[in-house]
């Protein structure tokens, strides 16, 4: 028994248990036992989690993100506390039906590693990998000390959470470094595809003549975000300023009533104050508003909705309209990412401003 689950608990959600000596051998077994399935694999996904228990819930999201996203999986739960040493394994397919009629499945491989056995994470549960596919892998939780260039120098994409991280600073830190040291390593932050939609609202609202011409009187810049996301809401502002070019003017305000306040300076001279607010109501990004002399573009989204409204008002000139949103769901919003592919070169463009705000520089 492991944390507050069974064995059954761990055998219904992941499969057949196994010795890890012989994973590839019954991998081999259960594809010739079904000859109905198609076994189908573009990447190797690995789903790392140190919380009890959540080999489970991630087969879960295996099984959604397998939906468009054909891949050999690899779940590892790791308890470096955990004082007895051992390493359990189990087996399974996540199938779906292609066209109504035949499955597509991918492999599933999950490993529990505890105690002094977690040292044991690249030689063992990687010898596992497909090796003529890219490595994601997505990280959950904080960045502890088993993410190491052991580690990093194996993986393509590097999926994780920023607003999991109880210091970002310190976090962010250790993915630069790893990033200098594998420079073929492409970060993808879950937090800033939570704002995608977001970012494509607010510019399609800006391919209106009048809002491009009142782009440089802007006098407030106003993101709302749930607590728990205020990277996000940083994440909105570097992207805004790398694209203005707008300059700071002064140093960041901590005003309780209103957030983080920053001061800026466009082209042409003009003073804007940019806030980000936090508000536990909110969606994870439930708004970001634009003011200026005559103009007032905002996106918002409530709570748990599937959509984002677009508003823009000049004068007698309005536009109010509804455009899907990002679901909320982590295994959603990674199922994303990977349908965007690519290289993330905006997000690497944005990141050395946002990391110089939060950062307080």
């Amino acid at each position: 028994m492991m944390g507050d689950y069974t064995d059954n608990d761990y055998a219904m959600a992941l499969g057949k248990e196994v010795a890890i000596a012989d994973v590839d051998k019954e991998l081999r077994l259960l594809w010739e036992e079904d000859k109905a399935s198609t076994n189908a694999s573009l990447i190797n996904l690995a789903v790392y989690s140190e919380h009890k228990g959540a080999i489970i819930k991630n087969s879960e999201h295996v099984q959604i993100i397998t939906r468009e996203h054909a891949c050999r999986a690899l779940l590892i739960g790791v308890d470096r506390d955990n004082p007895e040493a051992s390493i359990r394994a189990w087996i399974t397919a996540q199938c779906h039906l292609a066209h109504g009629r035949k499955s597509i499945c991918c492999e599933q491989v999950a490993f529990q590693l505890t105690g002094k056995s977690t040292g044991r994470l690249r030689n063992t549960v990687f010898s596992h990998l497909n090796s003529d596919l890219p490595l994601v892998f997505w990280w959950q939780g904080e960045l502890s000390s088993l993410f190491s260039e052991r580690l990093y120098s194996l993986i393509d994409r590097f999926i994780f959470d920023s607003s999991e991280w109880s210091n970002p600073i310190d976090a962010y830190s250790c993915l630069s470094e790893a990033m200098k040291s594998e420079q073929s390593l492409l970060p993808m932050d879950i937090e800033w595809t939570r704002s995608s939609q977001v970012r494509m609202a607010i510019a399609g609202l800006f391919d209106d003549p009048m809002a491009v011409n009142a782009l440089e009187h802007v006098s407030e810049l106003n993101i709302v975000v749930h607590p728990e996301h205020r990277m996000a809401g940083l994440q909105l502002l570097a992207w805004v300023i790398q694209r203005t070019g707008w300059k700071r003017c002064c140093e960041l305000s901590l005003d309780s009533d209103h957030g983080d306040v920053y001061y800026y300076e466009t082209s042409e001279g003009s003073a804007l104050v940019a806030k980000i607010v936090a508000d536990p109501l909110s969606a994870p990004v439930g708004a970001m508003e634009f003011i200026a002399p005559g103009l007032e573009l905002r996106v918002t989204r409530d709570a748990g909705s599937a959509y984002i409204c677009q508003e823009l008002h000049a004068g007698a000139h309005h536009i109010e309209r509804r455009t899907p949103s990002n679901s909320d769901d982590s295994a959603e919003l990674v199922m994303n990412q990977l349908s965007r592919g690519g290289n993330n070169s905006l997000y690497c463009a944005v990141m050395p401003e946002f990391l110089a705000l939060l950062g307080g520089e």
